[in-house]
């Protein structure tokens, strides 16, 4: 057991203010590695514990080696994730006597001000809004993160495979910068079929050891999945109301639209039925989802948006119309559900099309055989190295040319990139005068 090497302040909270006996057993073997300050990406099925593995370890750091001032960046891919973890990351916080904070594009002028003027030990953020503290004027961003030490990045597979992921990995060396150290990475994810190599992309050109920490065998629980077909959505409709009455079941479909109209008609056979998407506002998506986790007997009917871990409460039933594109993504879905005690992570597939029907099935017969699809990052992001190069140059106000180049070799993305070309395209930027050179960039 690796929970008595906690700060002794840390284990008293877990026990007698959470009421927690111990860690579960894949939570504790986090602890020796994160203490040391490795990087690491722990995978972890969905809701079995993943925020704790990586945030308790980091707290005791915090109390060991008496961290001041922001020293923890806590980042996830949407709003909404965050939104969810605030109350919860406050809570581990305050019963240590230390603070965290959200910063994202719905918090107010007000309440930024108040970090910019005392800032809590945790920051909640996503990389954009980290990337618009790193360039602003009013803020001092190498002040705000001198102190930097460590980065939990939630659903980490969200962003490895596209352009934000290049971003990420940009965004945190230049914050390493304002620092002057190596920060501490922790990836945090339930879906990934290639680990190996996405530690090494996370870590990139740091100097501490790196490793993938990997539930132990057993720790995935059963799951009931079933493959229906109906034909349309109306018929989808019909089962779905006939179906686990009593009970609250989150439906995923692929497209807005679809999700408006299977959420009408189920309101006709009398279901009590919400709907969620990327097209509502904030405000209509957060009244929508805190009226269905606060009910019984209801159906929320969502795209994607619901994918991530975003609490509506205790599900009861999972169930897709057709299939998601990917087994991860399936799994993310199916992980929804089966969180209480006892609960079996289950979803129903309803295919409307026989398209729909062979994607379906072709995705439970791989999920069956362990399969799920490797990540792999953009080969050459040009467009984000240019990007990111102005956001440098305006982060520090200049940049020599040799330190430039020291730091596209530490990203990931960038490293592989032929040096002839980097030098063209900056040579272009020069040209168009987008940048101007002055003994340097």
């Amino acid at each position: 057991m690796h929970f008595d090497s906690l700060h002794p302040a840390l284990q008293h909270h877990i026990v007698n203010s959470l009421g927690w006996r111990d860690l579960r057993p894949f939570q504790d073997a986090v602890i020796p590695h994160a203490l040391a300050g490795e990087h690491l990406i722990v995978l972890a099925p969905t809701a079995g514990g993943k925020t704790e593995a990586a945030f308790f370890p980091v707290l005791s750091r915090m109390l060991d080696e008496d961290w001041r001032g922001l020293s923890v960046l806590y980042l996830c891919p949407i709003k909404a994730l965050l939104n969810n973890l605030d109350t919860r990351l406050q809570r581990y916080c305050s019963l240590l006597g230390r603070r965290s904070a959200l910063w994202h594009g719905d918090v107010t002028p007000g309440a930024r001000r108040k970090i910019l003027r005392d800032p809590p030990d945790v920051l909640l953020t996503t990389p954009e809004s980290l990337e618009l503290m790193l360039v602003s004027s009013g803020v001092d961003s190498r002040q705000l993160f001198s102190g930097l030490q460590a980065v939990i990045i939630d659903e980490i597979h969200a962003f490895a495979g596209d352009d934000r992921g290049c971003h990420l990995l940009a965004v945190l060396e230049r914050a390493s910068r304002m620092a002057g150290r190596e920060i501490q990475r922790i990836g945090l994810s339930a879906t990934v079929g290639n680990p190996e190599m996405l530690i090494d992309w996370l870590a990139g050109g740091c100097q501490r050891p790196r490793r993938v920490l990997l539930p132990p065998p057993g720790a995935t629980p059963s799951a009931d999945v079933k493959l229906d077909y109906v034909g349309s959505l109306d018929n989808a409709a019909v089962v779905i109301s006939r179906l686990h009455r009593g009970e609250k079941r989150l439906v995923f479909l692929d497209s807005r639209a679809k999700a408006e109209q299977l959420a009408a008609s189920l309101r006709l056979h009398g279901v009590t039925t919400f709907v969620t998407h990327s097209s509502l506002s904030h405000e209509q998506r957060r009244q929508a989802e805190e009226a269905f986790a606060s009910r019984n007997d209801c159906v929320i009917v969502a795209t994607s948006v619901l994918e991530l871990g975003i609490d509506v409460g205790d599900l009861d039933r999972v169930i897709q119309i057709d299939s998601p594109a990917t087994v991860a993504s399936f799994l993310q879905r199916m992980g929804r559900t089966g969180r209480r005690a006892g609960g079996v992570r289950n979803c129903l597939f309803l295919a409307t099309r026989k398209e729909g029907l062979l994607h379906a099935t072709a995705v439970i017969d791989l999920w069956q055989a362990g399969f799920v699809e490797p990540i792999r990052p953009p080969a050459e992001p040009w467009h984000v190295l240019a990007q990111q190069l102005m956001a440098l140059v305006l982060q520090e106000g200049g940049i020599g040319r040799s330190a430039w180049f020291d730091w596209i070799r530490r990203v990931t993305s960038f490293a592989g990139l032929d040096p002839a070309a980097i030098e063209s395209m900056v040579q272009w930027m020069l040209t168009t005068e987008i940048l101007w050179d002055e003994a340097g960039i």
